[in-house]
């Protein structure tokens, strides 16, 4: 189950964020937000320190308790809509590539450790969903 809440003035519609945990087989909940640049660098400096904002954050549960979700996912509605102009896609994709980048945080995988586990996971989903270039390999090009 998602709990999505856009903080930003963005208009995104049809998202299929339940699709996605559907096929991953998740049925705990996951919160989706979506904010404004005061409130991203905000966040990213005090679990990251580093200034200004990023494009998505994840902050998983740290105890597993019942009834308790999987984490957060948390994503800039500036960096969305510039992706998705620089990209030529829609915000819908843009949004998607994000939250399943975050969503493979809350899971466990880190593609600034492993080897290639996240960047292999990501490219599976993009593919089942039919999205454009992903975050990783878009960051490596």
């Amino acid at each position: 189950m998602i709990y999505f809440e856009n903080q930003s003035k963005l208009n995104l519609q049809n998202l299929e964020f339940e699709k996605i945990l559907s096929y991953l087989g998740i049925e705990r909940e996951v919160e989706v937000y979506i904010l404004e640049d005061e409130d991203m660098a905000e966040l990213n400096f005090t679990h990251r320190g580093k200034e200004g904002i990023t494009d998505v954050l994840s902050f998983p549960c740290e105890a597993v308790v019942e009834g308790l979700p999987l984490g957060s996912i948390v994503m800039s509605s500036t960096l969305i809509e510039q992706k998705a102009r620089e990209y030529s896609h829609s915000l819908e994709s843009e949004a998607t590539l994000l939250f399943i980048h975050g969503l493979l945080h809350l899971l466990g995988y880190d593609h600034e450790v492993d080897n290639g586990e996240h960047r292999e996971r990501e490219k599976e989903l993009i593919e089942v969903f039919d999205l454009p270039k992903s975050l990783i390999v878009r960051n490596t090009i």
